[in-house]
């Protein structure tokens, strides 16, 4: 019996300590346009307006610090009402309904137009903390409606510095690194996300791996889990469309790139921010063929806290400096 008592005690504490552990919740894996897509009346996209089980949002990450109590959104993104109640959902209402602060890669749609709805026609938030890089920040304050949101305190800006760690808790630090994108409006980062478990890599937006100062299989094989951009398939994705006017890293791409490096680095790769056009989201065979090579696909709602993930419910050396939260 006193044995019994002791395992039970164990295992609680066992539970109790995973429980205040920090981790990645995946609350969207589409391109800015969602899945399925506007204007669409294509087979890709007819399955979805009939059967909305079958509905992505747009791409967006939670990241989750119980221990704090407290959650960070990845992308402000057009979903972003659907996705902020789908993580009450997902995390039991344990957290404050918005986000303690978001981060933001570009500024391109399905990135930040999210940040509306905190205005006062909508939430009225009271000085939501908006991480963004320096033009990201000067895009926001001189252009309207955007500027309104900080004019009336609906935002707070930070300004990020490449390389420079922000600590948003004992158990959480995240990084921004610049990639090379179509920056009209905006430069464009991918962030490193440090956590006292596991370390993740977001990159959902990029020209092409060969034009980025850094080498991206060195930059996966530091981290844990990267979720990288997977656009499109192949070249031949968009019938109508010069690809070149849209440039992305085609999933082919990528994988002959990742072709003589370990499975277990493979394995670190999750592909996201999928076109509605690119069957490896929505067509079972294909999808396969991507896992069959040692790589993965990202589930919408997922739970990850390494490199181990649980599916979730799919709905429609030297001490370095760090910038404070």
């Amino acid at each position: 019996m006193r044995f019994i008592t002791l395992f039970i005690l164990l295992a609680s504490f066992g539970f109790s300590q995973t429980d205040t552990l920090p981790y990645v919740q995946v609350l969207g894996v589409a391109q800015d346009g969602g899945y399925p897509h506007f204007g669409c009346e294509k087979q890709c996209c007819k399955m979805a307006w009939k059967d909305t089980s079958l509905r992505k949002f747009v791409v967006a990450l939670a990241i989750v610090d119980p221990k704090a109590k407290k959650w960070w959104l990845m992308e402000a993104t057009p979903d972003i009402k659907e996705q902020v109640e789908y993580f009450k959902t997902l995390s039991g209402g344990k957290y404050n309904y918005l986000p303690d602060g978001i981060f933001i890669t570009h500024a391109h749609i399905g990135h930040y137009a999210g940040l509306i709805n905190l205005g006062r026609e909508v939430m009225n938030a009271n000085n939501i903390p908006v991480y963004v890089m320096p033009k990201m920040k000067e895009f926001i304050e001189k252009n309207g409606p955007w500027s309104q949101l900080v004019k009336l305190e609906n935002i707070k800006l930070v300004e990020l510095k490449e390389y420079l760690p922000v600590k948003l808790s004992d158990q959480i630090t995240i990084t921004s690194m610049l990639v090379p994108h179509r920056d009209e409006f905006s430069e464009t980062v991918g962030f490193r996300i440090a956590t006292t478990v596991k370390s993740y890599l977001f990159i959902p937006d990029i020209d092409k791996w060969e034009k980025w100062k850094r080498a991206i299989i060195k930059e996966v094989e530091k981290v844990d889990i990267a979720f990288l951009d997977a656009t499109f398939n192949d070249i031949n994705e968009l019938k109508n469309r010069k690809m070149s006017e849209v440039p992305h890293p085609f999933i082919e791409e990528t994988i002959n790139l990742f072709k003589t490096a370990s499975d277990q680095t493979k394995a670190k790769i999750h592909f996201i921010h999928f076109n509605h056009t690119n069957s490896v989201m929505w067509n079972k065979a294909e999808k396969t063929k991507v896992e069959n090579k040692k790589f993965k696909v990202s589930i919408q709602g997922a739970f990850i806290r390494g490199r181990n993930h649980h599916r979730g419910t799919e709905l429609a050396g030297k001490k370095r400096r760090t910038q404070k939260s």
